[in-house]
């Protein structure tokens, strides 16, 4: 039996891994676009739209506000409608992304927030465009804390996933559960929280050193 760790070890880093990559993917694309719309229809900002702003925070607080858990099956349905099936890690990614996107959004808007507002006064005199401002002060100027708020952002979908997997999601949530504790096999069950861990340190080691080497390159003195 115990030679099967390693086998069952790899299969469930490799379904988290999955998981973890393509949930991060779509939670920063529709993190990206809500933490954008946040900022720029705030009072006082690039494009000032009360309703759409107020109705952009209703929303994220409303999804941010519900357990992982009760989320996942509140989506089963809407997993199945997109790739058919409610089992297994590919079903698990439609939870994910719209559990971790409204968390992305909220920590995006912070990070953006940050942004001197004499940058952004300065490319509207000069006749920049909304978008402009966006992708070309905003977002580059911000680029240093977006990257720490997407290593948490990641970090998050990775514990997610261990909960999902208490559902069918696979990974090695699954593996901890069905396997470690069901089975009674501690060395399965411990070898997947070391696992956990280092993948938890290795993603924060990496976001720190990305965001530090932006920040070297911009502030290195002439």
């Amino acid at each position: 039996m115990k030679d099967d760790l390693i086998e069952l070890l790899w299969e469930g880093l490799r379904e988290t891994l999955y998981m973890v990559f393509w949930s991060s993917i779509f939670a920063l694309t529709l993190g990206l676009a809500l933490g954008i719309a946040l900022v720029v229809t705030d009072k006082g900002s690039i494009r000032p739209f009360p309703a759409v702003h107020r109705l952009t925070g209703f929303f994220i607080n409303v999804v941010r506000s519900m357990p992982y858990i009760i989320l996942i099956v509140l989506l089963l349905p809407v997993a199945r409608w997109i790739v058919g099936t409610t089992l297994g890690p590919t079903a698990a990614i439609v939870s994910l992304s719209i559990a971790a996107a409204p968390f992305l959004g909220r920590m995006i808007e912070n990070s953006l927030k940050e942004v001197g507002g004499g940058k952004i006064e300065a490319a509207k005199s000069v006749g920049a465009s909304s978008f402009a401002i966006v992708w070309r002060v905003l977002l580059p100027e911000a680029l240093p804390a977006l990257i720490r708020s997407m290593t948490i952002a990641v970090i998050a979908i990775t514990e997610f996933t261990a909960v999902a997997g208490a559902i069918g999601a696979g990974g090695l949530g699954s593996l901890a559960i069905r396997f470690g504790y069901q089975r009674f096999r501690e060395d399965i069950l411990f070898a997947t929280v070391f696992v956990i861990l280092a993948l938890v340190q290795t993603i924060q080691w990496s976001g720190n050193a990305a965001a530090k080497s932006i920040e070297r390159k911009r502030f290195k003195p002439e």
